[in-house]
């Protein structure tokens, strides 16, 4: 089967977290890709702007910024600004963050284990093969209209993969 971006993000992930379930992963991570797309990408990098995470969590811009404030007095992001706009910061994990966010994936806790437990081990097989040809459309360079194409360090705007760091090949 043809891969997507999913497969190489899974591929990377598998690495450092060696107990990820490549399925609940490819499922849940398929699923919230897609439905970024269609709410306006993500950041490569572990990057945001503020108003990107905003539309990702369904939030008012003032309420991510109480949040993203109590995040960075914790360590676990920093703010930096953006090399294209000087208007503009853009969100960054730190390596602090990064190491609680992998403690979120203990397999006895995992919310998307339990979510997926509700389908048998078929149509989970089922579902990620549904999902990743809907990534592959998404996944391909002007197939559709996407909401904002990831800006390099140069300020050049260059089309990127929905979800990995990898720059889209045209």
């Amino acid at each position: 089967m043809q891969q997507d971006s999913v497969d190489r993000h899974i591929e990377h992930w598998q690495q450092e977290i060696p107990e990820l379930d490549p399925l609940v992963e490819g499922v849940m991570t398929r699923m919230q890709m897609l439905l970024r797309h269609f709410l306006g990408g993500c950041g490569p990098e572990h990057r945001a702007t503020p108003s990107e995470i905003a539309a990702w969590q369904q939030m008012s811009p003032s309420g991510i910024t109480g949040r993203l404030d109590g995040l960075e007095k914790r360590g676990f992001i920093r703010r930096l600004p953006s090399p294209a706009d000087r208007r503009k910061v853009i969100v960054e994990l730190t390596e602090e963050g990064r190491r609680a966010w992998l403690g979120t994936f203990d397999p006895q806790t995992n919310e998307e284990e339990k979510v997926l437990a509700a389908l048998d081990p078929d149509e989970r097989e089922q579902l990620d093969r549904l999902l990743r040809k809907m990534m592959r459309a998404v996944d391909q360079p002007g197939l559709l209209k996407t909401p904002k194409s990831a800006e390099s360090g140069d300020g050049v705007a260059r089309p990127r993969s929905r979800f990995t760091t990898d720059a889209v090949e045209e």
